[in-house]
């Protein structure tokens, strides 16, 4: 059975009618012209917009497509792989443009897995460059701290440096499934630091996990990155909080 968004009103299935999403309680949702769904529940917030901005996701983009991050890139699609059957339901925790996300889906769909991949974010300019860059995946504009999918619906649930809820992917996932969770570890973008701030701190890593979850593996992916280029210079300290 194919999983599907749910209603963030009243919890219940969203089906797709043309280019709306609606519940059996006539609760309705508009697809964007750019392919994605707003589920965000707004009216909890004041504020406007949401999550990063067109800025801070354009520069990320230009930063990511140079391919400094596909060695992580990389080995993330190679855990998923290896842990997928004939069938697979992934979602992606603050998918931002879907850099990952995309890579993991045609790796899937190479492989033969008959797999369905949902991003949520609370960027909606960051689901119009996921949505450009595969017009295959479930997006949705929604917090991670309330998902829009039933509970048990997922094989696996991909948190890439964004924050997430443990009750919710506990929720989501079903008996089985598997949380990749990928953190900087202590020395990430050490040299950035070092060129903004007089003292520059290492990051806290801490390798705790919550209750229900139990640790079966831990890959740690190293490599230089090395910048020439002004332009990738000021993207990557735009795509940063720093």
């Amino acid at each position: 059975m194919k999983t599907e968004f749910r209603c963030p009103v009243c919890k219940n299935a969203l089906r797709r009618e043309d280019r709306t999403y609606k519940c059996t309680m006539n609760h309705s949702f508009d697809i964007a012209k750019q392919g994605y769904v707003n589920l965000l529940r707004s009216q909890k917030s004041s504020k406007k917009r949401h999550g990063d901005d067109t800025l801070m996701v354009k520069s990320r983009q230009d930063f990511l497509e140079k391919g400094f991050y596909a060695p992580l890139r990389d080995e993330i699609v190679k855990t998923v792989t290896a842990l997928a059957g004939e069938e697979l339901t992934l979602l992606d925790l603050g998918c931002g443009e879907c850099w990952y996300t995309a890579e993991i889906y045609r790796i899937l769909c190479e492989s033969g897995v008959d797999a369905q991949v949902f991003g949520i974010d609370i960027s909606k300019q960051a689901l119009i460059y996921g949505a450009k860059r595969c017009k295959d995946l479930h997006l949705a504009v929604a917090s991670t701290s309330e998902v829009p999918l039933d509970d048990g619906s997922c094989d696996i649930c991909l948190c890439v440096f964004a924050p997430y809820n443990e009750a919710e992917i506990l929720r989501v996932l079903r008996k089985d499934g598997v949380f990749i969770k990928v953190f900087p570890l202590e020395e990430h973008l050490m040299g950035l630091k070092k060129a903004i701030y007089d003292k520059p701190y290492k990051n806290e890593v801490s390798r705790e996990i919550g209750e229900g979850f139990e640790e079966t593996s831990f890959v740690s992916v190293r490599n230089n990155i090395v910048l020439t280029s002004g332009e990738d210079i000021m993207n990557l300290f735009r795509m940063t909080p720093y």
